[in-house]
């Protein structure tokens, strides 16, 4: 054991190395950004097992099987950071191989996982991929919303998107305050999907609609931005670069972009709102 944490503090005097040579390793980071961080985090799970095993039989030493498990989540851990991962990805990787152990120490039937793994799959669906998971605006920033549709005596039959819609919050509330406007919803993840259909037919909301679809499909006719007054957005910062491409190129003149949290990288709002809810969040206003 002594030995694989020394292996460990090694292993970290070397990474402390490697980032003092942006050079040496900027091939490597530039290849892993091209990889999802989900694979990614994966294979250094892979990695991580095969480094602990390495050195526990170079040492000729035996172990309890959650001191493993804790090795194992330390390599990872190291690894991930040294693949530059996101902070809440180290606290994943540490805790990964341990929450595994225990797991199968209290001997919980397999259909349990497999309702679990087909129940966040329905939930979280492309996140993976798309690195978008599954946000909930509040009710106050359903509220704060209000403030940016168009004036009821400017514009009559305004249409309004939200690219991510969850569960439907957001275009049922302004449905409700504001029915003079059109209200669509792109979502891709399936529940949420289902979840937020329902609440719109079984709330006869006449002026919703929601579709299953990802918002990059041109193929999708609702994520054309330029029929829309307002386009809202609650995704993460990833894909906020590409969003603010595809809303100068398609959206109208005297239209509004707006963003919950996510700043557009090197786009500065023209407005921000605070909105005082558990989170802080904040929508970011831009006038096309």
């Amino acid at each position: 054991m002594d030995f694989a944490l020394t292996l460990v503090e090694r292993l970290a005097g070397h990474a402390s190395g490697w980032k003092s040579k942006p050079d040496s390793c900027a091939n490597l980071h530039a290849l892993l950004k091209k990889i999802p961080p989900s694979v990614t985090a994966l294979l250094l799970q892979v990695a991580a097992l095969v480094l602990v095993i390495l050195s526990l039989r170079v040492a000729n030493l035996q172990t309890t099987p959650m001191a493993f498990a804790l090795l194992c989540g330390l390599f990872a851990a190291l690894l991930s950071r040294f693949a530059g991962l996101a902070r809440w990805w180290l606290a994943i990787q540490l805790l990964f191989a341990p929450a595994l152990v225990l797991m199968l120490a209290f001997n919980i039937p397999s259909g349990f996982f497999l309702a679990a793994f087909v129940m966040m799959l329905a939930v979280y669906w492309s996140t993976f991929r798309t690195q978008v998971p599954l946000y909930l605006s509040s009710n106050k920033v359903w509220r704060a919303l209000e403030d940016f549709l168009p004036s009821e005596k400017q514009d009559t039959n305004f249409k309004f998107i939200d690219l991510g819609s969850g569960l439907g919050g957001v275009l049922t509330h302004l449905a409700s305050v504001r029915p003079d406007g059109q209200y669509s919803g792109v979502e891709s993840a399936p529940l949420p999907l289902l979840w937020s259909w329902l609440r719109i037919k079984l709330g006869g909301y006449r002026n919703c609609k929601v579709h299953w679809g990802s918002i990059w499909n041109d193929k999708l006719g609702a994520c054309d931005l330029a029929q829309y007054d307002v386009v809202f957005a609650y995704l993460s910062p990833v894909p906020m670069e590409r969003l603010w491409r595809k809303a100068r190129a398609e959206m109208r003149p005297g239209t509004v972009f707006i963003s919950s949290t996510f700043a557009v990288p090197e786009q500065a709002p023209h407005e921000t709102v605070q909105v005082d809810d558990l989170h802080r969040s904040t929508l970011l206003i831009w006038r096309m």
